[in-house]
């Protein structure tokens, strides 16, 4: 894979779009090969190689929240300062209102999507694995991803999208991967 480009994963429900991001984030056990990311293979015990963000099938909210509080969250976890004024930054950037005091689970699914993207967004980090990133979006907001995938590829970050949408993935990536019964269909390099 070639650093600050867009990759594509898509497949039917089942195919193992999902379960090949867990492999690359060292998030599952693997019964046979071994995921590098920038030539270190990735273990349990040792640390990610590079600063990741990731949306994983749901985002991960804490629904008593507002959004700006589960963005803090986050924020609080990275190594480097984060300041209040990038967190609102990115509420914007995704669409929606920092100064919102609603609590998340009042959020449409659209919504809280939007909080989830803008959590992986935090820190600019080199490597974003989006799982379904579009899901529950309206047209408008899909239309906003894509710019911001594509502004994240010009910073020199390297994306891994999984969508059921071919559409979506032909517009904005670099390559798109089928993948069918756990197995690359279309593979032009390694993974």
């Amino acid at each position: 894979m070639q650093k600050g480009a867009i990759y594509g994963l898509r497949g039917t429900n089942g195919s193992g779009k999902t379960m090949l991001l867990r492999a690359i984030l060292g998030l599952i056990r693997l019964s046979d090969g071994k995921v590098e990311v920038c030539g270190e293979p990735i273990l349990a015990e040792k640390r990610f190689p590079v600063s990741t963000g990731l949306l994983l099938e749901n985002p991960s909210l804490v629904f008593e929240f507002n959004a700006y509080k589960n963005l803090q969250l986050i924020a609080a976890l990275k190594e480097e300062q984060i300041t209040d004024k990038e967190l609102s930054a990115l509420l914007i950037k995704v669409g929606l209102d920092p100064k919102d005091k609603r609590r998340v689970k009042r959020f449409s699914l659209g919504m809280k999507q939007k909080v989830g993207l803008a959590q992986a967004l935090i820190g600019n980090p080199e490597l974003l694995i989006l799982d379904e990133p579009s899901n529950g979006l309206d047209e408008e907001s899909v239309e906003n991803l894509k710019h911001l995938l594509l502004e994240a590829r010009g910073g020199g970050a390297t994306l891994i999208l999984t969508s059921h949408d071919r559409f979506f993935l032909e517009d904005i990536c670099d390559e798109v991967i089928e993948i069918k019964n756990g197995k690359l269909v279309n593979k032009q390099d390694e993974v």
